[in-house]
This record gives structure tokens, sequence and C-alpha cells, in this order.
């Protein structure tokens, strides 16, 4: 029998029982081509507040505990028996719910991915806040460049903005730097 969930953060639709996180659970990991990380899992679903903290905490620990996944590297991976219970009871969890859980997730890693390419970092300093960026290829920086910006708010925002596009900002400084002005021109039309 399952239980109510713990619903606070979770909108309207959200799941509602433990049952329906858990399986949930097991359907993205088994569906998300590449292993996810524990913080990619909450920010997907927490995210689209269709699960509360504590109870994807619950969840992911009763998983392991049941065997249906397993945690390797900070990854978890999916079992067999747990890729049958996530085919099996699939058609439990409303197929919107699961659509906004996958691409949630996916968007998560990719958004992980940017951020361990393109280093950003806010640093509260007089007159403001420091926005630190930097691109680094094989331990050493190719891109640093640090900002003074007004306020913490305005920092974040640049600091989520290089990290989303980091790549394109280097693209068009080398453009712009090696005096290719149309180059750069254009590249920045597609930012």
């Amino acid at each position: 029998m399952s239980r109510e969930a713990f619903t606070a953060g979770v909108k309207p639709g959200g799941l509602t029982t433990t049952t329906q996180i858990r399986i949930l659970l097991c359907y993205v990991i088994r569906t998300v081509a590449h292993p996810l990380s524990r913080s990619e899992l909450e920010q997907a679903m927490l995210e689209k507040e269709l699960i509360n903290y504590f109870e994807l905490a619950d969840g992911l620990s009763d998983l392991e505990q049941q065997e249906l996944v397993t945690v390797e590297n900070d990854r978890y991976h999916i079992t067999e028996k747990g890729r049958h219970v996530a085919d099996l009871l699939l058609t439990d969890l409303p197929r919107s719910i699961r659509e906004q859980a996958v691409q949630a997730a996916v968007l998560a890693q990719q958004w992980a991915r940017k951020a361990a390419e393109n280093k950003a970092v806010v640093l509260p300093v007089a007159g403001g806040y420091q926005l630190d960026c930097r691109i680094q290829e094989l331990g050493q920086d190719v891109f640093h460049l640090t900002l003074l910006m007004p306020d913490r708010s305005t920092a974040e925002f640049a600091r989520d903005t290089f990290i989303e596009k980091g790549a394109d900002f280097y693209k068009i400084m080398l453009a712009a730097l090696s005096d290719s002005g149309p180059l750069a021109a254009q590249w920045m039309k597609n930012l």
C-alpha cells in the first residue's frame, strides 16, 4: 500500500504518493541517456515541482536499498530489476509528468556540463559584487574575465548567462581581438 507523500513545494498535478515517486525516479534514471548525479536529479525534480525534496531523498535511498538502482562515481545507474519496474509500472504515471521529468533531467545534465566548462563565481567586494568568469583547458585558463557588478541579483544573472553561453562569448572575444569585427558581429546576432 502506498502512503501519501509530503507535498509541500509540489505543484498541483505533481506526485502525491511515495510509490509514484519511486516509479518516476526509476523511469527517469532508466530513460536518460547518461547516468544522473543526485544534484542533477534534485535540480530537475525540484525545479519542475514534481516531487518534494524530502520525498526525493527518501525515494532515492529506498531505490538503493531495494537494489533498483546503484550508485557508481556519484551517479545513479538503473539495475535490471529497476528497469523491469520502470517498464512494468510506466503507465501508472501521467504521461505529462514523465515527459516533464525526463526533459528537466536532460536540461539539468546539460547545465552541469556547461557549468563544468564555463566556470563563474560571484564574490562580494567593496562597491558591489565581482563576477569571475573562466574557461579552462588542460588545467589552464584560456579565457578569464572579471567584472564588477552593482548588486547580487545582477551578478547571479550574469553568472548564469556566462555558464550558459561562455563558449559563445569566448568566440566573439577572439574574433574581435583578432580584428575580425564582422565575424564577431555576426556571432553576436546569434546570441
